[in-house]
């Protein structure tokens, strides 16, 4: 299809180099008005693709960060309670019926708007990102089953409110647990695994700049040679970019077990990890 490969274009001159399948997920998800599930290893670009789509579409990009613990208050809302306060003790003495007080008082002047309630209330179109959905619980996840199908948030104090302008949703999820199926029907799904070589090789060449076919073959080649081991962290795209910037830095002309051994730490973030590549290339 023609959309799919502008699709791809754009997304290539934002920065991020799609295959067939991602760009029909993302051509899908803006036609159905569907969220987008990304899931896969850390370190593949499950972020990267949300942020290239923002700026293809010259959209503002609200991130909502997970971690296990977050609540309604850190990523939907919460009242203003010190400036609830004031305005109670200000009409103390105006002998004012109590249920008006407390209409005064959770109006839209006191609510502290957080990423999920600022996506769906900004004036104009936004993609938000929620980051690593798998951190948090099942009560987190039922929280946005009413977001993520009818693109509105109910406040008990407040009411319900309607976005002004459907968003971009994409969820990362680096799989740590399984999410629940209501989540996961209210998605189209993108699974993103670590590219074959002669996609990585791509992106090694867009994103570092004078980096030669030559170069670039025999990084990206040693990469996965070292993906094929056992390790803790497998080296995601962004650290393989590092390597390769590294290389540059260095002015290496080649690759060889000097360089690997070298600079294993750009890559690897366990001692293990590297005692066992060194071990493997030093038997090579």
């Amino acid at each position: 299809m023609e959309e799919i490969k502008l699709i791809k274009e754009k997304m290539y001159r934002a920065g991020y180099i799609c295959d067939d399948g991602s760009a029909t997920v993302l051509f899908l998800a803006e036609q159905l008005h569907k969220p987008i599930l990304v899931e896969g290893p850390a370190g593949v670009g499950k972020t990267s693709i949300a942020q290239a789509f923002a700026r293809t579409k010259e959209l503002p990009l609200i991130r909502l960060q997970c971690y296990e613990g977050i609540d309604e208050a850190r990523a939907l809302y919460e009242w203003n309670y010190k400036k609830q306060l004031l305005h109670i003790q200000a009409v103390a003495n105006q002998n004012l019926d109590v249920s008006e007080v407390e209409k005064e008082i959770f109006s839209e002047d006191f609510l502290l708007s957080r990423p999920l309630l600022q996506a769906i209330t900004s004036a104009e179109r936004t993609c938000l990102l929620i980051d690593e959905i798998d951190k948090v619980d099942f009560e987190f996840e039922a929280m946005l089953l009413e977001l993520l199908s009818e693109f509105q948030v109910t406040l008990p104090e407040f009411g319900t409110v309607q976005a002004h302008h459907i968003p971009f949703v994409f969820l990362t999820s680096n799989a740590t647990r399984e999410l629940s199926e209501a989540l996961k029907r209210r998605c189209l799904y993108l699974y993103l695994d670590f590219p074959r070589a002669e996609i990585e090789k791509m992106i090694l060449e867009l994103k570092v700049p004078h980096l030669s076919h030559n170069l670039s073959s025999q990084l990206v080649e040693a990469l996965h040679q070292i993906r094929q081991m056992n390790l803790r962290k497998q080296p995601s795209i962004a650290e393989s970019i590092d390597w390769a910037f590294s290389l540059l830095a260095m002015g290496r002309e080649d690759i060889n077990s000097d360089f690997i051994m070298e600079t294993l730490n750009v890559i690897l973030k366990y001692q293990e990890d590297i005692n066992q590549v060194r071990t493997s290339f030093a038997k090579a």
